[in-house]
C-alpha cells in the first residue's frame, strides 16, 4: 500500500443567479448523505482538471471545458496510522454544457453561500466552503 496522499479533485460550480451547487454523497459511501462539492479521484496519468472534467461528467451529465476550471484552494487531512491522507482539490466552474442531475449520488441542489455554510458536509468540504466563500467575502469589501 502507498503511504502517499490520495488526490481528489472538487468543482464548485457557480450559477448565474449568484447560488452553488453542492452533490449529496452516496449513502453506502462514507460521509454518507453529506453535501459535498462534486468531484473525484485523480486518476494516472490524468492533470487534476481532466479528472474534474471526466468526474462531472460521470457524477452530473454536464460537459466542462478543462480551461474554465479555476483553481482557488485545497484542503488536507492530517496523517493518521494505517491511512493514506486526502488532499482535496477546488476549483471554480462558472461555464458548463448540460443541466446538471445527481448520476452517481442522492441529490444536487444550488444553495446560496449562506445555506451552504448550514448543510452538513464531510470536515474538508467545510474547510473548502469556508475557504472559498471567506475568499469572496474579502474580495467585496
Amino acid at each position: 500500500m502507498s503511504d502517499g496522499p490520495i488526490w481528489v479533485v472538487a468543482g464548485a460550480l457557480a450559477g448565474s443567479d449568484g447560488k452553488w451547487l453542492m452533490h449529496q454523497r452516496p449513502l453506502e459511501k462514507a460521509h454518507g448523505g453529506l453535501w459535498e462539492f462534486p468531484g473525484g479521484k485523480v486518476e494516472v496519468p490524468e492533470l487534476p482538471a481532466e479528472s474534474l472534467v471526466r468526474e462531472l461528467h460521470e457524477e452530473l451529465g454536464i460537459v466542462v471545458d478543462p480551461a474554465h476550471c479555476t483553481p482557488v484552494g485545497f484542503a488536507e487531512e492530517k496523517r493518521s496510522p494505517g491511512a493514506r491522507p486526502i488532499v482535496i482539490l477546488l476549483y471554480t466552474i462558472a461555464n458548463w454544457m448540460g443541466s446538471p442531475e445527481a448520476l452517481e449520488g442522492e441529490e444536487v441542489g444550488w444553495f446560496s453561500m449562506q445555506e451552504i455554510a448550514e448543510l452538513r458536509k464531510p470536515p474538508l468540504d467545510e474547510h473548502l466552503a469556508s475557504r472559498l466563500f471567506g475568499q469572496m467575502s474579502e474580495k467585496k469589501d
